[in-house]
């Protein structure tokens, strides 16, 4: 949203004292675009941990009531969300008293895999390892090979390569997960309006009231009865918007695997995310 004013707005004063925004002319969306921005704000924060440095992305969030951190599993950075009126000293203060806890949880990233010549992914849970194929036609496609090998062929020239296995891989998600969604919704007497796939780092899947279901990706490199599972648990949401009791026997009913599926993505779920990225 951009705002128009024929003085210079006085930020600063007007952040001090919100009451002022109710003046006439300024809308509810108008008066919290005024309140959360904060001119020349840096959006990191180099901190120091021994030997380390580590720059830290910051986002205002307005309905944070605290710092939190947390770390993003494929962007391979920390992430500190603060209150509307946080202070950037303030934030920069707690970053680096959790300077131990932020080296930790990077340290403990899974080594990154990126989508080269002889890295090996695990579609639907089996390991399959890519082979450049530059003089053949067609893009992607799998086969076996006399030991029993699985690999996956990527056609075209070398700098396609990450496209071509990222683009494979989002269809076979979605052509999955069509396919796991429409059966569970056939069971349970629901419509699911839209299915969109993308690189989600906080949940596997969601879920709106207006029938919408969203996916991560990767879950097309998990073992098939997890793909199904989360296909399951969010077609469920449509006939319990919560986590009740209630809801968790629909999800038991339709997904006899789904306490075998979250125990997997507890223990091998966080590994999925270090696939398609740079070290």
């Amino acid at each position: 949203m951009i705002c128009f004013c024929a003085g210079r707005f006085q930020w600063l004063r007007i952040w001090q004292n919100p009451g002022e925004l109710s003046s006439p002319g300024l809308t509810d969306m108008a008066t919290r675009a005024l309140l959360y921005r904060r001119p020349h704000e840096p959006s990191t924060l180099l901190i120091k941990h021994g030997s380390q440095i580590f720059a830290i992305r910051i986002r205002r969030h307005r309905r944070a009531r605290r710092y939190t951190l947390r770390i993003h599993p494929t962007d391979r950075e920390a992430i500190l969300t603060m209150p509307p009126r946080g202070a950037i000293a303030e934030a920069k203060d707690f970053a680096q008293l959790h300077g131990g806890w932020i080296a930790a949880r990077l340290g403990r990233l899974p080594k990154a895999a990126p989508f080269l010549p002889g890295t090996s992914l695990p579609l639907r849970g089996v390991p399959h390892r890519i082979v450049h194929r530059n003089g053949e036609r067609g893009t992607v496609w799998t086969e076996t090979r006399d030991s029993g090998d699985k690999i996956l062929c990527v056609a075209g020239a070398i700098e396609h390569l990450d496209r071509r296995v990222h683009d494979y891989l989002k269809r076979e998600a979605r052509r999955d997960l069509q396919r796991a969604a429409e059966v569970y919704s056939q069971e349970l007497g629901v419509r699911v309006k839209r299915l969109s796939i993308r690189d989600q780092s906080s949940r596997w899947g969601s879920c709106t009231s207006a029938g919408s279901l969203s996916f991560s990706w990767r879950l097309i490199l998990a073992p098939s009865f997890v793909l199904d599972y989360l296909a399951a648990h969010e077609v469920a949401h449509l006939v319990e918007m919560n986590h009740s009791p209630r809801f968790w026997r629909v999800v038991a009913r339709i997904c006899p695997s789904a306490e075998r599926a979250k125990k997997w993505l507890d223990t091998c779920g966080n590994d999925l995310h270090r696939y398609g990225i740079e070290n």
